[in-house]
């Protein structure tokens, strides 16, 4: 790695066709993005991955961009601005490791991480480029967050000096301290280790092994934390002492062990075997500490291609194939090395191992959601909050509005639609996945058959619960958004009421229309006018047929079906931006949107049904026009 090179120094080993094309996006490029490009070519990545580091972001969202050669480099700067906006502030382990895997979730590519963590990796370098009060708290995610993630994608050298930056900023004066006192015992250190290594050389070169010795510097942040588990001061550490044997197979790392420990006598405990038994990230080497001259020395012993990938981690598949290849010790780096475009499987390999048969979704304010596989917007409802999920009358996922018993998938935005007079259903019991959502579901109903079900406002938590409370609030206010007195448009199927239904399209049935309803097979009840033609040409309409009437049928409803282009949002996925700006027309004239529906018929073009329910019918032309004025829509005609 040649960290301390300049950025044409870096690039200097690259293919020229790769050095004119990086070229030409760094002489436009801010110094915030020539600096993660800097840590990146540190990792000798790929020049997708360098160039879409250096595209600025009014770039990224030219859809032209994505037409061109450079199509690879935009769908990475795409994600990787996509990772950006995941909050990564959290209040403890359980949460920051939802974050990690969040990530992974996101991404398709293992670049779009890597470049990540370039970004904050250079925003911690410089950190006099944010407001002092950020300082302290982008610190504290790097401790939690990204060193960790790093570390799991095994990248040694970065998660060490994010560690000491993070240090730095929040707690400048143990850091100071910690600095002052290595610096001082720098002349002794390197005398020491010096006749250390004339040692060890010469008992090699007896044997006949040919290895390659390193003076390793312990990182601040590792005295630190040895300070906090033994409570002392820094002078107090007298282990600072560290030496890294490289040498060329595992045979010849087990008898360097030997060697070593017939050298100097061996600390009892210290003896670690990460070649037998590898990390998770697939680090493997021979950890030992020994007592040399009266002075606590502690060894590393690994192979060349294991320090690489100490050093690299899974960054290792994306450089080029002149530079050193990886990793015996990784698995799966092994796997994705014997393919020639492996990279997407190997990460989809790697994404999985990591999820563990779990998706990862987000509410509206960015918080990360973990559940299980197959697991639906009820589930996600209830780990919100017990209130959300007792008041969901329907979901979006992306801005669409899916069923209540969609599966959601890695990385949706998930809104949850609720109403004060819903309320849970015996039939939500075969739709939910967690067992807390189903114990709160029979719960609220065996106190709703005994008489005792929970009033519509959520009574006073305990006083242990009061911190839970305070966490789940800002959400619960999110999602319960509607007015308590506000209109809701229903329809009562049977003796049921607040159910979800759908609303036929060929006879488009509006408030006050005598209807029925029709239990379709995987798409729920389908409310159709009852003089619908259709009816008759439906096979099984007699045995599926249940009688449906309006709740409330003095609101006015109309339809509209809209044409649009596609449009995409490297925040959003397709067509959510576009919902949203619909879905925000009608809010304000006070509508409410109750069904909508986005579907892309043809190349980069989208038609959309939706139904509307008005304050009064007056509002219809105004919505109309506010609609039309939506750069992306191209016509709009009312179905009503």
């Amino acid at each position: 790695m040649n960290q301390s090179g300049t950025f044409p120094e870096k690039l200097s080993s690259y293919p020229p066709e790769d050095r004119r094309r990086i070229a030409g996006f760094a002489e436009t490029a801010d110094e915030t993005r020539l600096g993660t490009a800097s840590v990146l070519l540190d990792l000798n990545l790929d020049a997708d991955a360098i160039a879409a580091a250096l595209l600025p972001p009014d770039a990224v969202e030219k859809t032209s961009l994505h037409e061109t050669r450079e199509a690879a480099a935009a769908k990475l700067a795409q994600e990787a601005a996509r990772l950006a906006a995941v909050p990564a502030r959290v209040k403890n382990e359980q949460e920051a490791e939802k974050v990690r895997k969040a990530l992974f979730a996101l991404a398709s590519d293992i670049r779009p991480i890597l470049i990540r963590l370039a970004s904050v990796l250079y925003m911690m370098r410089t950190p006099d480029s944010l407001p002092e009060e950020q300082r302290k708290p982008a610190a504290q995610e790097c401790l939690d967050v990204f060193a960790p993630l790093a570390d799991r994608l095994g990248i040694s050298w970065i998660k060490t000096e994010l560690e000491d930056l993070a240090l730095k900023q929040l707690n400048r004066e143990l850091y100071l301290q910690i600095k002052e006192i290595v610096a001082h015992k720098r002349g002794e250190r390197s005398a020491f280790l010096d006749s250390v290594k004339a040692v060890i050389l010469k008992e090699t070169s007896a044997a006949g092994i040919a290895v390659e010795l390193q003076s390793r510097a312990k990182h601040f942040y590792s005295i630190y934390q040895k300070m906090r588990r033994r409570n002392v001061a820094p002078g107090d550490l007298y282990d600072l002492f560290a030496i890294r044997i490289l040498c060329s197979g595992v045979d010849a790392c087990y008898t360097l062990l030997g060697m070593i420990h017939r050298l100097w006598k061996p600390i009892d405990g210290r003896f670690r075997d990460y070649i037998a038994a590898p990390k998770p990230n697939g680090y493997q080497s021979l950890h030992t500490a020994v007592l040399a001259d009266g002075n606590l020395l502690e060894i590393q012993i690994r192979t060349v291609s294991m320090h690489h990938t100490a050093e690299y981690g899974v960054a290792g598949h994306w450089m080029y194939k002149h530079k050193s290849e990886g990793s015996d010790g990784m698995a799966l780096v092994n796997r994705m090395k014997s393919w020639n475009k492996g990279g997407g499987d190997f990460f989809d390999e790697l994404r999985e191992e990591i999820l563990k048969n779990r998706v990862y979704v987000f509410t509206p304010l960015g918080k990360v959601v973990e559940l299980p596989a197959g697991a639906t917007p009820l589930d996600f409802a209830y780990a919100v909050h017990s209130a959300v999920g007792e008041r969901c009358m329907a979901a979006k996922a992306d801005g669409v509005i899916v069923p209540l018993d969609r599966e959601l998938n890695n990385a949706q935005v998930v809104e949850i639609v609720t109403s004060a007079a819903a309320r849970p259903g015996r039939n939500w019991l075969n739709i939910v996945r967690t067992a807390k959502a189903r114990n709160k579901i029979r719960s609220w109903l065996a106190r709703s058959e005994s008489g005792k079900a929970a009033p519509k406002t959520p009574k006073a938590e305990p006083a242990h619960r009061e911190k839970h409370k305070e966490t789940a609030r800002e959400e619960t206010e999110r999602f319960i958004s509607a007015p308590k007195n506000a209109p809701v448009f229903k329809v009562r199927v049977g003796d049921e009421k607040n159910m979800l239904v759908r609303f036929a399209r060929c006879c488009n049935p509006l408030s006050g229309d005598p209807v029925t309803g029709y239990v379709s097979r995987g798409r729920g009840i389908i409310i159709h006018r009852s003089s619908c033609r259709n009816l008759a040409l439906i096979p099984d309409f007699t045995e599926r047929s249940l009688p449906a009437q309006w709740e409330d049928a003095g609101v006015p409803v109309r339809r509209f079906r809209i044409e649009a282009r596609e449009k995409t949002d490297i925040h959003a996925r397709t067509d959510g931006g576009l919902f949203s700006e619909i879905e925000g027309a009608v809010r304000k004239f006070r509508g409410r949107l109750l069904e909508g529906k986005l579907e892309q018929k043809a190349a980069r073009h989208v038609t959309g049904f939706f139904t509307v329910q008005l304050e009064s019918p007056e509002d219809t032309a105004k919505i109309i026009k506010h609609i039309r004025g939506i750069p992306a829509v191209y016509s709009i005609q009312s179905l009503s």
